[in-house]
């Protein structure tokens, strides 16, 4: 109990929820809050549509994560001189995109955004790195937990807040507030430890960009790894793909109903998924927590086909977005603790840049599949489908556990 309750007072769980506030936080102020902004001034929606690719960055952060293990800032060592650099230039980035007019210096703002946007996606690739570097094995459960809780706070601060906010003070001093948010953050990160085990990094940019890739692939089972991480949320994904049109089109439900209930209890219900999840991995280890949770989100996708076999039902759709998101979030405490688990301390900003790139491939590349099994088989047996396609990667699971219960000691 008495080690149970250290993980809770731990000073590095502590700072990786305020540095998942920071990583949380940029990420509307150049999405969902810009294109409000834009919108209100008035800006035509063939601009708008360009601004969409400002999020760029986020995607290809993999390309440039190399150097963040090869180069050591000269002060607060590797992993915090990176992420404190990187939240000075946000603060900074941030503060001058409200000094802009989005109407008449909408390509100045356009470069800005670009910029906060890199500088926050490299934040986002730093910032694993050192969770996975300074948490002990014991740790990484609640880590995942508290960082996902603190970005997702962040997202409805500088999302819906910031939006509220713009009617009463003005876009411009929002986002100079949203600037001050982020130079506080700095705070966290002067405030976190460095990790225990003092790592050489890559001599040379050639061995920081080939030696990730070669040291993971000479593990023993490393190929059943990486299928392992495409597979462990693909139903998951699947299900969740297409979520909202079949609560509006397939049950018809009204667009205030899903957002409501689907989008408002369904995020306190992912909330409440990764803390009691990560919490249960304390106890549980990684390979149970994994195969628990596991079998949960799949459970999970059977309760909306079972409201695609009844029909309009607020209990009934309450119910499956209650249980679908707080799965989900279970599972997402155990799958970010398993990225974390599988990283070399050497090229941590690498390797998991790239296996959160490799895990990204199921949510981005499973919607039009979605949309073409529903139009050919109908809802109920697309949920149904959905359930079986989570067997697979539950089947390697179990076969890989002696792996991941060696995970646990590493």
């Amino acid at each position: 109990m008495t080690s149970y309750l250290e993980i809770f007072r731990s000073r590095r769980v502590a700072v990786i929820f305020l540095l998942g506030f920071s990583s949380g936080l940029p990420l509307a102020l150049t999405g969902g809050t810009l294109q409000a902004w834009m919108t209100v001034a008035g800006v035509d929606l063939a601009t708008i549509g360009i601004f969409t690719l400002v999020g760029l960055p986020y995607t290809w952060k993999f390309l440039w994560s190399p150097l963040m293990d090869r180069f050591v800032p000269p002060l607060l060592g590797r992993r915090r001189g990176w992420i404190a650099a990187t939240q000075l230039l946000l603060a900074l980035g941030i503060a001058a995109m409200g000094a802009m007019d989005p109407v008449n210096m909408p390509w100045a703002l356009a470069g800005l955004a670009v910029l906060v946007a890199f500088s926050s996606a490299s934040q986002d690739v730093v910032f694993d790195a050192y969770r996975a570097d300074v948490l002990r094995p014991a740790e990484r459960g609640i880590g995942a937990a508290v960082s996902v809780l603190g970005y997702r706070l962040a997202m409805l601060v500088s999302g819906a807040l910031a939006l509220i906010l713009s009617d009463l003070i003005g876009w411009q001093q929002t986002y100079w507030l949203m600037a001050l948010l982020m130079l506080g953050a700095i705070a966290a990160t002067l405030f976190g430890p460095e990790p225990e085990t003092q790592i050489t990094p890559p001599r040379t940019l050639a061995e920081a960009v080939v030696e990730p890739l070669r040291e993971f692939f000479s593990r023993h089972g490393a190929w059943a790894l990486l299928l392992l991480i495409v597979l462990y949320k693909l139903g998951d994904a699947f299900a969740g793909s297409l979520t909202t049109a079949f609560l509006i089109r397939g049950v018809e439900f009204t667009a205030t109903e899903v957002g409501a209930i689907n989008k408002g209890m369904g995020l306190i219900a992912t909330l409440v998924g990764v803390v009691v999840g990560g919490t249960l991995m304390i106890r549980l280890g990684l390979f149970r927590s994994l195969l628990l949770f596991g079998i949960l989100q799949a459970v999970s996708n059977l309760t909306f086909m079972w409201l695609a076999a009844v029909g309009k039902s607020y209990w009934i759709m309450a119910l499956a977005v209650g249980i679908e998101n707080l799965a989900g979030g279970m599972g997402t405490a155990a799958f970010v603790a398993l990225l974390m688990a599988l990283c070399n301390p050497r090229f941590t900003a690498s390797q998991f840049a790239l296996l959160s790139a490799l895990a990204a491939v199921g949510r981005v590349y499973v919607g039009p599949v979605s949309g073409y099994l529903v139009e050919s088989i109908g809802w109920v047996t697309f949920f149904g489908l959905t359930f079986l396609i989570a067997l697979p990667g539950l089947l390697l699971l179990w076969r890989l556990r002696e792996r991941l219960q060696a995970l646990d000691h590493a």
